[in-house]
């Protein structure tokens, strides 16, 4: 069984999620911690369970999604793991809030450890995330879903009731659009969502939802 932890932090209210399960391996999905608090708050709730840190996974590269990287691979040595074509977010904090904010980023970026793609497994525990590239909202969207416990991490690809905006570096609705299409069509119903920003949700609500917006 898993456990996941949602820390919502950061001035975009972004989703932080801790998931572990009972041999206490754990992944963090999209560390976007800004503040200290924030920080603080993650490393000492992994150390607080007794947790051993084996991922940090980015469903993209957008800053709000991996402010807090640096702080991670400091305290464990844990470096983000991204698709390619998001790499150079990640990598470059520094150009990136240059780009969309005007201004310079204060703490140092962090080599990616690792480069995911479609199908790669991600495993931890007694579990494994499949990983599902998910373009369009930026070109390097990934979801991670864990078949056996019906459960996907959507990141800004899919909301509850929403979808990732496509007005960003590398975003595109006709991908965005087709990597929605494909998600509701192989993902069950059942299966529990867990997105980047706001409330979890359920692809059975989604795929209805989509059906419609998607014509």
């Amino acid at each position: 069984m898993l456990n996941i932890k949602c820390l919502v932090v950061n001035q975009l209210q972004e989703n932080c999620y801790i998931v572990s399960d009972d041999t206490s391996d754990a992944v963090i999905i999209d560390c976007g911690a800004y503040y200290e608090a924030e920080r603080k708050a993650i490393v000492n709730y992994i150390r607080d369970n007794g947790l051993t840190l084996r991922h940090l996974l980015c469903t993209h590269g957008h800053f709000d999604h991996v402010y807090g990287a640096d702080t991670i691979f400091d305290e464990f040595g844990i470096a983000p793991e991204v698709h390619d074509a998001d790499r150079h977010f990640v990598e470059d904090m520094d150009q990136q809030y240059r780009d969309m904010l005007g201004e310079p980023y204060p703490r140092p970026s962090v080599k990616a450890s690792r480069l995911l793609d479609e199908g790669d497994t991600v495993t931890f525990g007694n579990h494994t995330l499949t990983v599902i590239h998910t373009p369009g909202h930026s070109e390097g969207g990934l979801v991670f879903y864990c078949a056996e416990e019906n459960v996907a991490f959507t990141g800004d690809t899919l909301f509850r009731m929403s979808y990732g905006r496509t007005d960003l570096p590398g975003g595109s609705w006709i991908k965005l659009k087709a990597s929605l299409k494909r998600l509701t069509s192989m993902i069950p119903p059942k299966t529990v969502l867990y997105p980047g920003h706001g409330p979890a949700t359920r692809m059975a609500d989604e795929q209805m939802f989509l059906s419609y917006t998607l014509r």
